[in-house]
């Protein structure tokens, strides 16, 4: 079945969007994919399925499914204090942690204790440049003004969190010895053949000529262009619905004891189960129970871009 061309293209018109790309997915697989508009408004090329956008907060998903990943490996552990493992910064102890210590779990259901200070975690500003994590952590850069600490008791509350994702990044980063993005590579990219993915935008403009443009409400280009966040594990994804597509896929087969990744029915399991007595929220991903079963979902706003990823 064809999606109807003429609804969405008076749509886009309608609201000024300027390239949009979708995959469908059906039986756990892609079955169709539907593409419209440019890639950017000072070009002619059209926005075609292999054209690469800005997923932003989708990296969340992404990064859930690398820890259950590192976990079912015995590089980390879902429920251990992550000061234990943490080299390059520490969760200051205060209050609130005393009695319950934060772990990968609270962190990726956005029940650490962690609240993001007001104004933080903006896109990359190039005067300044990229910070580090731990700069990030401490406080000590203009993305994030103060240092980050427990702000309430883990799994007694829900905070959306891009600090907590920043300290599951660096907690990768200290056990594995390796960036991020080429562990991210190692384990998720290459093995699901997730060609038209990256956390690294490419330095030069040709390189760029199958990405979308950053456009704001009214469709003009926004400042920038390609609007990076110096943070992937929370919202650094550029790809394509098409290869969010397969990682998608891929839970759904580790459901059925099918992963590529080999990631065992347990573990994926666990990263849909409910987290702290919060039925909506799992592990990097939100839940609903609706008429037709239950529907995983993750959403992605960012400069210039919005996203959406529902199973």
């Amino acid at each position: 079945m064809k999606l109807p061309h003429i609804n969405i293209q008076n749509l886009m018109d309608n609201y000024h969007v300027t390239g949009l790309s979708m995959a469908c997915i059906e039986g756990c697989t892609i079955s169709r994919t539907e593409c419209y508009g440019l890639l950017n408004t000072n070009t002619v090329k059209s926005v075609d399925s292999h054209s690469i956008f800005s997923a932003c907060s989708i990296s969340k998903f992404l990064t859930s499914m690398l820890v259950m990943k590192l976990t079912d490996l015995c590089i980390l552990d879902l429920d251990q204090d992550v000061n234990e493992k943490l080299v390059s910064w520490k969760i200051p102890y205060n209050a609130w942690n005393i009695r319950k210590r934060v772990t990968l779990r609270n962190l990726l259901c956005h029940q650490s204790g962690m609240i993001d200070p007001e104004g933080s975690f903006p896109e990359l500003d190039s005067k300044i440049g990229f910070p580090t994590i731990v700069q990030l952590l401490e406080g000590k850069t203009p993305y994030c003004k103060v240092p980050i600490e427990m702000k309430y008791e883990p799994e007694s509350d829900f905070q959306y969190s891009d600090a907590g994702y920043c300290i599951i990044q660096l907690l990768i980063e200290d056990v594995t010895g390796k960036t991020f993005n080429k562990v991210m590579n190692e384990y998720i990219f290459q093995p699901l053949l997730m060609g038209n993915s990256t956390f690294e935008l490419p330095i030069g403009e040709a390189d760029l000529s199958n990405f979308s443009a950053g456009h704001n409400k009214v469709g003009d280009e926004v400042n920038g262009k390609y609007p990076i966040y110096p943070y992937p594990a929370a919202s650094g994804l550029w790809t394509t619905p098409s290869d969010l597509a397969l990682l998608v896929i891929e839970l759904l087969n580790s459901l059925k004891g099918e992963s590529k990744l080999n990631l065992p029915v347990n573990k994926a399991i666990e990263l849909v189960t409910p987290q702290g007595g919060k039925d909506w929220t799992r592990l990097g991903v939100f839940l609903e129970k609706n008429e037709k079963g239950i529907e995983i979902s993750s959403f992605g706003w960012g400069v210039g871009f919005q996203c959406m990823m529902v199973a």
